[in-house]
């Protein structure tokens, strides 16, 4: 089991994207995402998501939100993949040069125009929703045959 993070830094309505298109045996090659990456032994999901985006883009965000969480069966070496999902404010634009690729900010009314994993196009307008999600997405050979969702709504009513 891999356990990882997927995060989607907002800056006014854009967010930051990478296009996976540096290394050659990425299984993500020519694909656009979100930031992340695996989570380090004894890693919270917050602190794995604040220093994979500050190493993928220089960025230090602020308002780190958890969005919902990614169930990807068998999804890379026949690995089971958990993605939490955040969505964060950067505290600016200017980013360095990603090892993992190009980094763009896009305007969110045109992250479905991008080439996505098929499930992203599915579970992105979620992230910008309220409430949690709990999402279970089924690649074979690179197709998604599969999904279905739990939501899970904000109770206002409940401290935090």
């Amino acid at each position: 089991m891999k356990f990882a993070t997927l995060c989607y830094v907002l800056y006014e309505d854009q967010v930051l994207m990478v296009h996976r298109v540096k290394k050659a045996q990425d299984m993500h090659l020519g694909k656009w995402n979100g930031l992340g990456g695996k989570l380090e032994p004894g890693e919270t999901p917050e602190e794995c998501a604040v220093r994979e985006i500050r190493e993928e883009s220089g960025l230090e965000v602020a308002d780190l939100t958890l969005k919902g969480i990614l169930t990807f069966p068998g999804f890379a070496n026949d690995e089971d993949w958990y993605a939490f999902v955040f969505i964060a404010r950067a505290e600016g634009k200017a980013v360095i040069d990603s090892a993992e690729g190009n980094l763009q900010w896009v305007p969110r009314d045109e992250l479905s125009q991008l080439n996505l994993w098929e499930g992203d196009y599915i579970f992105l307008p979620w992230i910008f929703s309220p409430g949690i999600f709990s999402g279970k997405f089924v690649y074979r050979e690179g197709k998604l045959v599969e999904h279905k969702v739990t939501f899970y709504c904000e109770d206002k009513n409940h401290p935090h």
